[in-house]
C-alpha cells in the first residue's frame, strides 16, 4: 500500500532547515526522526537558495515573478487581438476603396 504524500506548512520546512543547521545531526537522520522521506531537506534548502523569500508559497498561491510572467502574457494575447482586430478593418476599407 502507498504512503499519503504529506503537506507540510511553510513555517515548518524552514524551522526544520534552521534545525538541520543548528542541530549536529545529519540530513537523514532528522527525516527519520520527523518522519519526512529522503531527500526532503535538500529539495527544502536548495528551493531556498533558489528562490529566498519567495520560496513555499503554498497551494494555490505563485510566486511574485510568475505573476509578473501572467500578467505580461495576458496583456500579449490582448494587444495581439487588437492587432488582428485592427488587419481586418485595414482589409475591410482597403477593398472598398478599390
Amino acid at each position: 500500500m502507498r504512503k499519503k504524500q504529506q503537506k507540510h506548512s511553510q513555517e515548518f520546512k524552514l524551522e526544520t532547515i534552521e534545525l538541520a543547521r543548528t542541530s549536529g545531526k545529519t540530513d537523514s537522520q532528522l527525516e527519520r526522526e520527523l518522519g519526512l522521506s529522503r531527500g526532503s531537506l535538500y529539495t527544502w534548502r536548495k528551493e531556498v537558495e533558489r528562490d529566498g523569500a519567495q520560496a513555499f508559497p503554498g497551494k494555490g498561491h505563485i510566486k511574485a515573478d510568475e505573476e509578473d510572467v501572467r500578467s505580461l502574457e495576458r496583456e500579449l494575447a490582448i494587444v495581439q487581438q487588437e492587432r488582428d482586430i485592427l488587419k481586418k478593418a485595414l482589409a475591410i476599407f482597403t477593398r472598398s476603396l478599390r
